[in-house]
């Protein structure tokens, strides 16, 4: 990954000592336009950032996420294809703000992400990661979940509704919703690895996009939430709890 030029590795150990150079300045130093710049976090193989960027050529795309293994994947795909529209940032989500600035994101990805049931912090679509996200999308600026899990869908539901954020649409069974438009059909027709595997397993996909406003103060939802009866990856369910905040 040392030799990709469309990788950028900042674990926490190294970010902490060393500004990065490219923050406020992706556009101009990196994909030399003006394009919206959209994020996926937690990109795990990149599977998904590269096929937005084959289906969105006129917006620049960036996968994140700490796995560099897995990552290797999409960033060697992208290369091979010749995408000019795709970069990944290997590092730890908790100190994402530290590499865009004020409003230089449009849209958040969050595909597939773990529900860390047991630790609300540490939930992609938590209130503790919205404040950081609002370091740096634009005001109103689009997230997305796509997800297997009830837990985290159910959840994210609750922080949206709660907060009052703007919801977009929602549906717990994406593939079997009648009336989505064209385009976001054709966004969410893009199926990583994992996402078959689930489908194959019988698990609807849940899928919800809501705007992120720059004001007013989030509060973490007080509610109790059933936990998923299974673990990704063929494992077994491990704890012991029935349901988690």
């Amino acid at each position: 990954m040392e030799t990709f030029s469309n990788v950028f590795q900042y674990p926490f150990s190294v970010i902490d000592n060393v500004p990065f150079d490219l923050k406020g300045l992706w556009n101009e130093r990196y994909f030399k336009n003006e394009n919206p710049i959209v994020l996926e976090l937690g990109c795990g193989k990149g599977e998904y950032t590269v096929g937005l960027a084959k289906l969105f050529p006129n917006v620049n795309f960036i996968g994140v996420d700490i796995k560099g293994a897995r990552m290797w994947a999409g960033a060697k795909m992208a290369l091979d294809e010749k995408l000019s529209n795709v970069a990944f940032l290997r590092t730890n989500i908790e100190i994402i703000d530290r590499f865009f600035s004020q409003d230089e994101v449009s849209e958040i990805w969050l595909t597939f992400s773990d529900p860390q049931m047991k630790n609300p912090r540490k939930r992609l679509s938590s209130t503790f990661f919205m404040m950081r996200y609002r370091n740096f999308l634009k005001d109103g600026g689009i997230i997305h979940v796509k997800t297997d899990s009830n837990f985290l869908f159910t959840y994210t539901s609750y922080v949206v509704d709660v907060n009052k954020l703007p919801l977009l649409f929602r549906t717990q069974d994406l593939y079997h919703t009648a009336g989505i438009d064209e385009t976001t059909s054709k966004i969410l027709s893009i199926q990583t690895y994992y996402e078959k595997m689930w489908i194959d397993r019988g698990l609807n996909i849940k899928y919800q996009k809501f705007r992120l406003p720059k004001q007013g103060s989030l509060v973490e939802p007080e509610i109790e939430i059933p936990l998923d009866d299974y673990r990704s990856y063929h494992r077994e369910k491990r704890s012991g709890l029935q349901t988690s905040k």
